[in-house]
């Protein structure tokens, strides 16, 4: 009886609807679109550790994608109100507070592997995030250029919001290797998040330069970067770490030559490659950064976040190095396209001290932790530096247990 309603059922689910059956059925889409994205988020209790609160939900997935970006829905052209461009994962947001708003710049990657940007703005900055009207669609300057991704927002004291990007091409000198690549940075700037203009790329000595960040302050009266300089797209081990350049003009921006700021160290958290995440956050005892650590393990390369400060004077002075990571993944953030992945290049820092991180799990989908500007100078100031050796981190912990008596 059972088996035999079922292929009644899976019979019924391959005949061509009705265009009322079409309508009914795409009206149950939309209301259920709806509800997923008007549902309320909450701490989650079981991920308390003082330093910020993780929350229940992620808060942009490939459900906020809107309907009509993945279906075609015209009962005409489909009438099995097929899913046409599906989306693979929503992961990776810049982020940005503007005019009372929180806006994420999301990338979005296809089915088709292609990632583009789109913006999506919330009341709330933990939930209720709603995309616009249509993708952003950025000016295309160089044929060459495959993919787009990893969008890092900048509000710049000329006046100007600057979007730093890694755009990727086929490595011409490698034309039969289909997985050689070269990465490098893009330059974007709008000042009402509608309206964008395309820069040149950015241009170094390094093959290749991902995870770019605009310092939003000039210094000595140049345009400051935060590069991670590479000389192969995908290796461990093939650069230095994370640098610094000058350049005297965005429009035109050339950076002649980089500081490191940040290296890689042996058994440690960024042992393999780090770089920075979102524009540091300036306080009143340094400035404030998120950056990411990538170590290569047996199920693959395994990427955190960790924390550090700079000096206000000399913002290439590393003044607080707190040791270990900040966040790594946790339960579900784990699962994914890239397991084990946590990566953020977002987070807002508001006028009252809250600080939203956002952050990519897996590559998959988009959540958001909550914490203070204190808070975060507490743990960076208070936390001990990386011992590096075994016998030293034994120590460190037997400090803390024995002040705990």
């Amino acid at each position: 009886m059972v088996r035999g309603m079922q292929l009644e059922q899976k019979k019924e689910l391959h005949m061509k609807m009705t265009e009322k059956e079409f309508g009914e059925k795409l009206n149950k889409l939309q209301e259920k679109h709806n509800q997923y994205i008007k549902q309320e988020n909450s701490f989650d209790d079981r991920l308390e550790n003082g330093i910020y609160q993780r929350y229940v939900n992620p808060v942009v997935t490939d459900q906020h994608v809107p309907l009509e970006w993945r279906y075609d829905l015209n009962y005409e052209s489909n009438p099995y109100l097929m899913e046409r461009m599906g989306i693979n994962a929503t992961l990776n947001s810049a982020a940005i507070e503007f005019n009372g708003k929180i806006y994420l710049v999301v990338r979005i990657e296809g089915w088709d592997r292609k990632s583009f940007f789109a913006i999506a703005e919330s009341e709330t900055g933990v939930d209720g995030f709603k995309f616009g009207k249509f993708p952003l669609e950025l000016p295309d300057l160089y044929e060459e250029e495959t993919n787009v991704y990893d969008m890092r927002l900048t509000k710049h004291e000329d006046g100007w919001i600057y979007g730093v990007f890694c755009s990727e091409s086929h490595d011409s000198e490698h034309p039969h290797d289909l997985s050689a690549a070269v990465a490098q940075c893009g330059i974007i700037r709008t000042k009402d998040m509608k309206n964008w203009e395309r820069l040149p790329n950015l241009k170094t000595s390094a093959l290749q330069q991902r995870n770019c960040v605009l310092h939003p302050e000039f210094v000595d009266g140049k345009y400051a970067f935060y590069t991670r300089p590479l000389a192969a797209f995908m290796d461990l081990g093939a650069g230095e770490g994370l640098c610094w350049g000058l350049c005297d003009d965005i429009t035109n921006a050339v950076i002649d030559q980089e500081v490191l700021i940040d290296g890689r160290t042996y058994h440690t958290i960024k042992e393999g490659k780090n770089g920075q995440g979102p524009t540091p956050i300036k306080t009143k005892d340094g400035w404030v950064h998120l950056a990411h650590g990538v170590r290569g393990t047996a199920a693959g390369m395994r990427y955190v976040l960790y924390l550090f400060v700079t000096s206000l004077e000399d913002p290439t002075k590393i003044i607080y190095a707190p040791g270990g990571y900040f966040m790594a993944a946790r339960g579900q953030e784990r699962v994914g396209d890239v397991s084990n992945v946590l990566f953020s290049n977002g987070w807002v820092a508001r006028e009252n001290g809250e600080v939203f991180i956002y952050y990519g799990s897996s590559d998959t989908r988009m959540h958001v932790a909550t914490t203070t500007v204190e808070q975060l100078l507490d743990y960076a100031k208070n936390t001990p530096q990386d011992g590096i050796r075994s016998s030293e981190c034994v120590k460190q912990r037997i400090a803390l247990i024995k002040n705990n008596f």
